[in-house]
């Protein structure tokens, strides 16, 4: 997009941008930028990771939520402020809210991980827990502030949210000044609007253009639709390891900025969710929540055509160690490192180690065993063995498989 930027109301200027960028100067984090050599590699263009998850309360929602709460007149400090929210969002206006003194109340499901709960009360907002998902709580605390007068702070959905947000595309064409291409999650777009916004002003003003690349989870991905809409949609979500950007319809005011100067949006899997957060691990030596890494899961799955340097925002890393667990097995899966396969085998004794012995072989490391004589289809005289094995990659994997086929056996590919 070259020349002027497009004039709506939803797009905050390069000045107020800059404004907000001084406001928050003495509560977020400048945090940093790391290059990546092995996205660069697979990217074939430089990529850079933008850590935001190191930012305080380890996503980029303290902006919006501090700059939101910094607007509010006298009057409505003094009523409080209410939110609902099952993770990021809640810890970014509890933080916030206590930094300038404001009351917070901040509404959470039954089932939010026992970290982010404990977070946000440590900020010091009063929690209360209700409803297995987050629409429950979005519908209390609507009710609250009807009830008390409290300010309701939208994860997304208002003109200061994205304002806020818009600070971290300021650090990125700062700290990047030839970047060409800045890749992140969506949800309810409040970043990405944010971000373009930034970004797209500042390279207008130097003459210079910015690509801006939004990617969503295939299983929540309402903004294609919106799109091709020319409005919010609101679209029925399946479960998605990203529940951080898990919104079944844009904002009214994100998106009205998204249409204007988001140049592509892209979905990825799980798999390439999973595979990417395993990268990062390994790789950048970052920890990053699912939703924080599907900008670095594009580009591993090849979902964007790449023009020159890329930033890949990497936008919280609140994640809890029991799914963390989960996710890097399920990512070693994905990758081909990992397998577990069923065998049913004669019940006479030798046969195990005949298996180790093939897989051993061929290059695996058994890893677990599970013996039983009980399963649906086994015979009376035939046992099930199911055997985890690390891998080298998809092709290890697959000689492995074949070597056991080759000696006779039936293996099946359990899913992981």
């Amino acid at each position: 997009m070259t020349g002027p930027l497009p004039s709506t109301a939803a797009i905050p200027s390069l000045a107020e941008i800059e404004a907000a960028a001084r406001s928050l100067g003495g509560v977020i984090e400048r945090t940093p930028v790391q290059p990546s050599l092995h996205l660069t590699e697979v990217l074939g263009q430089p990529v850079s990771l933008k850590l935001e998850n190191l930012q305080r309360t380890g996503s980029f929602k303290i902006r919006g939520a501090t700059y939101r709460l910094s607007r509010l007149t006298p009057e409505e400090r003094a009523r409080g402020v209410v939110a609902a929210s099952a993770g990021n969002h809640a810890q970014g206006v509890a933080l916030a809210a206590r930094e300038l003194g404001i009351a917070a109340t901040i509404y959470m499901p039954l089932g939010v991980p026992v970290p982010k709960l404990l977070a946000t009360r440590g900020y010091g907002a009063e929690v209360v827990l209700a409803g297995e998902t987050v629409a429950e709580p979005l519908r209390l605390a609507a009710e609250h502030a009807a009830r008390t007068g409290a300010v309701l702070v939208h994860p997304f959905d208002h003109r200061d949210i994205v304002t806020g947000q818009a600070t971290l595309g300021l650090e990125v064409m700062d700290d990047v000044p030839d970047v060409d291409t800045i890749v992140m999650g969506i949800g309810g777009g409040g970043l990405i609007a944010g971000v373009a916004a930034a970004a797209k002003a500042r390279a207008a003003a130097s003459g210079r253009t910015v690509r801006v690349i939004g990617v969503q989870a295939e299983n929540a991905a309402p903004v294609p639709r919106s799109l091709q809409a020319g409005a919010p949609v609101e679209i029925e979500t399946k479960p998605t390891i990203a529940d951080g950007i898990l919104v079944s319809r844009p904002g009214d005011v994100p998106f009205e900025v998204i249409r204007e100067l988001v140049d592509e949006v892209v979905t990825v899997s799980d798999d390439d969710i999973a595979r990417a957060l395993l990268a990062l691990l390994e790789r950048a030596k970052v920890v990053v929540e699912p939703a924080g890494a599907v900008g670095v899961a594009a580009i591993m799955a090849g979902k964007f055509r790449a023009t020159g340097h890329t930033v890949a925002i990497l936008s919280g890393g609140n994640i809890d160690p029991l799914l963390m667990q989960r996710i890097i097995a399920h990512g070693l899966a994905a990758s081909g490192r990992y397998m577990t396969v069923r065998i049913p085998l004669p019940d006479r004794p030798g046969q195990l180690v005949q298996v180790s012995q093939v897989i051993a072989e061929a290059g695996g490391n058994v890893i677990e065993v599970m013996h039983t004589r009980h399963g649906q289809g086994l015979q009376i005289s035939e046992v099930n063995l199911q055997v985890s094995v690390e891998l080298r990659g998809t092709e290890h994997r697959d000689l492995v498989l074949q070597a056991l086929r080759d000696a006779g056996f039936r293996p099946e590919l359990m899913p992981d």
